[in-house]
């Protein structure tokens, strides 16, 4: 997850997601994942203070601070790179299983009052952003 000023992502030449300030959320799914995980995962993201408040402490949520998310499926982030030289993918949930949990995150988070985004789910996509601090975070919804 990263705070961004600004955030597009593009396949070919379409735009097919695009914020202002807010977050970038890229998420992998594993293995195991359920939509237990989504229910906490789409609380933290909307309820985390990660946006400053008028003493500059990151002390505001999105919900607080109106700003927008874009989801973008990565599920290179469950790349495992502990042998070898070329990554792993052995913990990265098979697509018709990571597709539905993806989906369902969207929909949870497109639940509150913000514009959510997104990219497409299996596509090579172009993801611009400009990283706001910076400030980018690690969220997993089980302890590794």
């Amino acid at each position: 997850m990263q705070r961004v000023s600004r955030a597009e992502v593009r396949v070919g030449r379409e735009i097919v997601g695009r914020i202002g300030r807010g977050l970038l959320v890229l998420i992998a799914v594993e293995k195991g994942d359920s939509t237990s995980d989504l229910d906490w995962l789409s609380d933290k993201v909307l309820h985390m203070r990660v946006f400053e408040d008028s003493h500059g402490k990151m002390n505001l949520s999105a919900l607080e601070t109106r700003s927008e998310i874009l989801v973008v499926s990565q599920f290179t982030l469950a790349g495992d790179l502990n042998r070898g030289r070329r990554p792993g993918f052995e913990r990265a949930a098979p697509p018709e299983e990571a597709e539905p949990l993806y989906v369902a995150f969207v929909e949870r988070l497109s639940r509150s009052p913000l514009n959510i985004q997104t990219g497409r789910f299996r596509e090579l996509m172009d993801v611009e952003l400009v990283n706001d601090g910076p400030v980018t975070l690690i969220l997993e919804s089980r302890p590794r």
